[in-house]
């Protein structure tokens, strides 16, 4: 992803009430705070907040807490992003108040930043860390020159799979995803499905996108240029309306629910594409202990070698009154050690976005898949620069735009093509941003 500079965004055609939002206040019809002095750090005691619905974050706060005389951080949990966590944050930031920080992920952020509702980290000289941090992550928290949140974790793709599964049929892991799908279609002929593939989430479509080298929304200095029907996307739609049609993969449920579980247990799902973080989630399958192993995930014909599959943020809030000690705590939870290992260990946190730093419990093999030590093997590389697509930016409807998609996705069932949705969706998206004052228009148009 290429950082947007500020002009870009206050170029994008946007209307007066959004310009106002984007350019002017920090809450609705208040200051911007990113115009005002910034706030020195606190001579005496500090208590900040943190607002999050990820589980144990507590004794993350609790141990940094330990550690610290002057700050102090409370963990207050709410629930997920779209499960109305988002609408206490927005709703706070309206009314003047809410935490010093939030878990916003990557992808809603520049929604957060267009509501002005994020500190401009730059600010308080954040800048400073960005040697510490994933290159692909760092730029998904940079836009318009500033730098909005800190990345707290994320999801490099890899394929799980059961290799007794695979032997059934004498198949090799396959590398590309030409022959993940020969190889799907000689399980299918002993009864077993190479995957799951959701009608009602986009997200793991997007993952597949970006990895063949898509980019759905750029930023020029007359506004967003779409481009949702590019060859990587369509080639990306054509082939899993194939491997649904040929019965490769099932549309009947998606990953880590009930029925997945118990088909993964029989040994009829031979494998799941997902983030590093489908690990914990895949431990849950019983009776599975060194039954699974992990590879890289397949590649397109051109593109990259991984994707990332998820992600959150620590973003600081445009009403803290304390955001140089919020970045400081942000930055130890995330890139030292200490921090890291706790939210591995407490949390369960997708992949550390450190570059140096993968956690203690993760340099090492594991037990459950095979003895293998799939993190060093499979998802370091995946993180690497070389690996993921840098062209790839998230847009201020991000949410909204994979509601369409998935809409779409759910003719798949009656008869309908994802091709022909993907081409639905990006007329959709078109109308719905040029709805909010977005200027926006097609790509070579």
């Amino acid at each position: 992803m290429s950082p947007l500079s500020r002009r870009q965004l206050l170029s994008l055609g946007l209307g007066a009430s959004a310009a106002a939002v984007l350019a002017g206040c920090a809450t609705p019809g208040t200051t911007s705070v990113n115009t005002l002095p910034t706030i020195p750090p606190a001579a005496g005691k500090v208590r900040l907040e943190y607002w999050a619905w990820l589980k144990g974050l507590d004794q993350v706060t609790d141990l940094y807490n330990k550690s610290q005389d002057r700050v102090q951080v409370e963990t207050v949990f709410i629930p997920g992003g779209n499960a109305g966590g988002y609408q206490k944050l927005y709703s706070a930031l309206a009314a003047g108040a809410g935490p010093d920080i939030a878990q916003v992920e990557l992808r809603s952020l520049p929604e957060f930043l267009l509501a002005n509702g994020v500190v401009d980290l730059k600010r308080y000289g954040a800048e400073k860390y960005e040697e510490l941090y994933d290159p692909t992550l760092w730029n998904q928290v940079s836009y318009t020159g500033g730098i909005y949140a800190v990345p707290q974790d994320s999801g490099p793709m890899g394929m799980f799979y059961q290799p007794a599964v695979f032997d059934q049929v004498g198949a090799a892991v396959p590398a590309t995803w030409d022959e993940w799908a020969a190889v799907g279609a000689e399980l299918k002929g002993a009864g077993v499905l190479m995957d799951s593939f959701p009608l009602a989430d986009a997200s793991p479509f997007a993952a597949y996108a970006t990895q063949a080298g898509a980019s759905w929304f750029t930023a020029e200095e007359d506004g967003w240029v779409i481009d949702m029907t590019d060859e990587a996307t369509l080639e990306v739609a054509a082939f899993f309306d194939k491997a649904i049609d040929d019965g490769i993969v099932t549309t009947a449920y998606g990953a880590y629910t009930p029925a997945w579980f118990s088909a993964a247990a029989d040994g009829k799902i031979a494998s799941v594409a997902t983030g590093s973080w489908g690990d914990a989630l895949i431990e849950g399958v019983s009776g599975a202990e060194g039954k699974w192993k992990v590879a890289p995930l397949p590649t397109w014909d051109s593109g990259y070698a991984s994707s990332f599959l998820g992600g959150s943020t620590a973003a600081i809030l445009a009403n803290s009154q304390h955001p140089q000690e919020a970045l400081e705590f942000a930055v130890w939870m995330t890139t030292t050690p200490e921090g890291v290992n706790a939210l591995i260990e407490f949390c369960g946190i997708g992949w550390s976005p450190a570059v140096d730093v993968v956690g203690t419990l993760r340099e090492k093999p594991s037990a459950f898949f095979s003895g293998q030590n799939y993190n060093q093997e499979v998802f370091v590389p995946a993180t690497k620069e070389s690996s993921q697509n840098q062209d790839w930016s998230w847009w201020p409807v991000t949410q909204q735009s994979f509601n369409i998609l998935s809409d779409g996705f759910r003719g798949k069932a009656s008869g309908g093509t994802l091709v022909d949705a993907v081409a639905q969706a990006e007329k959709d998206i078109i109308s719905v941003m040029q709805a909010k004052g977005l200027s926006i228009r097609k790509a070579n148009a």
